[in-house]
């Protein structure tokens, strides 16, 4: 069984110089490489080091020049526009080109920061390229942060010039970006000197408010894209070595500090490639659609460079899985553009699923392009999962990663071979990623035993290489627990078919009188029952026990059922899938879960309010109104 991935996985365990070299062959490097790894610094390792590449030709250049010119490299569809707008690999080349003159005669050179802050709009790729097309290292913050967060990541990685628009829009709102970039460049200690601006139809700033004005001591221009854009000259692509940072990408700090994943050029290159042919069966003439934000890791990968670099077409979509206009959009974006490859998030899935129970709305496009539906984000529960089988009826892949690997740890390998699917399981670990279950000594568990669910160092190419300006950071959050392991802060295990099983967070495992108990597992039962579209389970603090379960629930459109009969009929399943020793005795019916704007629901957040804890609403919430509605439920007494 599985000899495809076996042999693969095994070359890749054993033998990772030959194998990545190998793989490395499929990009187009200006220098190629002879040595896959720099093991001089270790536990900080870098592929490639001997190897000289560059991305954004690797994306467009080396694709038109193969005579490919003419295909669909972006499709750019705004269901808040309610238009489509298709570019060819050579279109894009040429906007990629342009901007990149255009940054090159502000004076960015290779090194540089430059942070981008746009929402879904086909600038958001182009400037990416385009610093990548310089050597230029950009900082994609998602469209829409709040003035601190920004001014945060723009204080820490010092960027020379922003990227922003005149703003977002969203169903039921237009956000404007000028006051939000005005506010954090006056809270920041910028070294920033420009911001370029794309002008949207229908915002209340112009850039001429901010033009002359002297922020933090220092005057700023504030340029239009499109002005900008006609007098720039196309440049060519700079070849950079392939450990130089392409870009940084900001994921939430426990201390407050946001970590600045550092990614490299070559490796993530190497990787992404890889990942399209042994995970995604991805290639040109496919179209992806990845239903994410350039401001997340898995848009940076799977919108803008994998596809592109694999010479496919990629989906940019402007909209939201329900609400633009209904539950549907998801089947016309598949029916309208012939997607061949999806990939979207559980939670998008739960909302599709909560508004329309039976899924007819997506049912009732023509979806007979889609060969695969791949899911991450959160964990894929297995009720979603059978929803989404049924409802699409093409491989349901749940694949698990993290802001840091940049490309999937675990997930069934569809274009090495498609394994057999376990609901629950994001399947067996990928080619690179030596994944092992550890106890908090380090020693490693036995097969079906939950622990911390580690990979062995060298993690492979594409992964972090450090964090920006505090290797010792890295080193410590994430290389110093375990010796000579990654550690993900996640807990699971391993069947005995190596099938891997992601049960939550390490703090998601709760202390029930002396029973560690995964809340992930009991989330899973919740999600099963008919009435439920989604669920969390939390731990509180019990003066008796030390902690107790207590879940929330959010009904399907159109459930009918009392608290009572509900929470009676949840609190037996509980015992008849977890055990008595859960003591799962509490339900409680919200009409949302707090989550952050990529899906994943703010379990330690509510634990804090529910155990009267100070707590900080965390910058990435997709709706604070939900965590003030929240609050009298989770602190009954205040």
């Amino acid at each position: 069984m599985a000899q495809e991935y076996r042999r693969a996985f095994a070359q890749a365990t054993n033998d990772p110089a030959t194998f990545w070299l190998e793989a490395a062959k499929d990009l187009q490097w200006d220098t190629a490489p002879h040595i896959a790894i720099d093991d001089s610094r270790k536990p900080l390792y870098s592929w490639f080091p001997d190897g000289q590449l560059n991305l954004s030709s690797n994306a467009l250049d080396r694709h038109v020049a193969a005579g490919r010119g003419e295909n669909i490299a972006l499709i750019y569809d705004s269901a808040m526009l309610g238009s489509v707008r298709k570019c060819t690999y050579a279109q894009l080349l040429r906007e990629v080109e342009t901007f990149a003159g255009v940054l090159a005669s502000r004076g960015i050179t290779m090194g540089d920061r430059v942070l981008i802050y746009l929402p879904m709009i086909p600038q958001a790729v182009i400037a990416m390229l385009a610093c990548a097309r310089l050597g230029a290292v950009h900082s994609v913050v998602f469209g829409g942060f709040a003035p601190k967060e920004l001014a945060a990541r723009i204080t820490d990685c010092a960027p020379v010039a922003i990227i922003t628009a005149s703003g977002g829009i969203e169903p039921s709102r237009r956000i404007e970006y000028l006051p939000a970039v005005a506010e954090a460049l006056s809270l920041a200690q910028p070294a920033v000197k420009d911001v370029i601006v794309a002008q949207r139809d229908g915002f209340e700033h112009e850039i001429s408010e901010y033009q002359n004005q002297m922020i933090n001591g220092q005057e700023i221009s504030w340029l239009d894209w499109d002005q900008q854009a006609r007098d720039a000259s196309p440049v060519g692509a700079v070849s950079v070595p392939s450990t130089h940072p392409l870009y940084v990408l900001y994921t939430s700090g426990t201390t407050g500090a946001p970590k600045g994943v550092v990614r490299d050029t070559g490796g993530y290159g190497t990787a992404l490639q890889y990942s399209m042919n042994a995970i995604y069966d991805v290639h040109p003439g496919d179209t992806m659609f990845t239903a994410s934000d350039v401001g997340w890791v898995v848009g940076h990968s799977y919108i803008v460079y994998a596809p592109l670099i694999a010479g496919a077409t990629t989906v940019l979509y402007e909209g939201k899985p329900v609400g633009t206009p209904d539950a549907g959009v998801f089947g016309r974006i598949i029916e309208e553009h012939k997607v061949s490859t999806m990939f979207t998030a559980p939670t998008a899935l739960r909302a599709v699923r909560k508004a329309d129970p039976a899924g007819q709305m997506i049912a009732g496009h023509d979806l007979s392009s889609l060969r695969s539906l791949f899911v991450a984000g959160e964990r894929l529960d297995p009720d979603t999962y059978h929803f989404a089988a049924e409802l699409f009826q093409v491989p349901v892949v749940d694949n698990w990663w993290q802001t840091e690997t940049g490309w999937p740890i675990a997930s069934n390998p569809l274009g090495l071979e498609e394994l057999p699917a376990k609901a629950g399981s994001p399947t067996t670990p990928v080619p690179g990623f030596d994944v092992q279950v550890r106890d908090a000594l380090g020693e490693e568990l036995p097969v079906g035993q939950e622990g911390n669910i580690v990979v062995r160092l060298p993690l492979p190419p594409g992964a972090l290489t450090t964090l920006w300006g505090d290797d010792q950071r890295f080193i410590d959050t994430y290389l110093s627990q375990i010796e000579g392991c990654y550690l993900t802060g996640d807990s699971g295990f391993l069947d005995e078919e190596g099938y891997l099983f992601v049960m939550g967070r390490t703090d998601d495992v709760i202390n029930v009188s002396g029973h560690r108990l995964s809340t992930g597992a009991m989330e899973q039962v919740l999600a099963s029952h008919p009435a439920v579209a989604e669920c969390a389970v939390i731990g509180l603090a019990d003066a008796l026990k030390g902690q107790r379960a207590s879940g929330y629930v959010v009904l399907k459109s159109g459930a009918d059922i009392e608290h009572d009969v509900l929470a009676k009929e949840i609190i037996a399943l509980v015992r008849k899938h977890i055990g008595a020793v859960a003591d799962f005795r509490e339900v409680t019916v919200l009409s949302a879960l707090p989550k952050t704007r990529s899906g994943k629901i703010l379990r330690k957040t509510m634990r804090q309010i529910a155990d009267g804890k100070q707590y900080t609403v965390p910058s990435t919430i997709e709706d604070v109104a939900v965590l003030d509605e929240l609050v009298p439920l989770l602190r009954p007494q205040t």
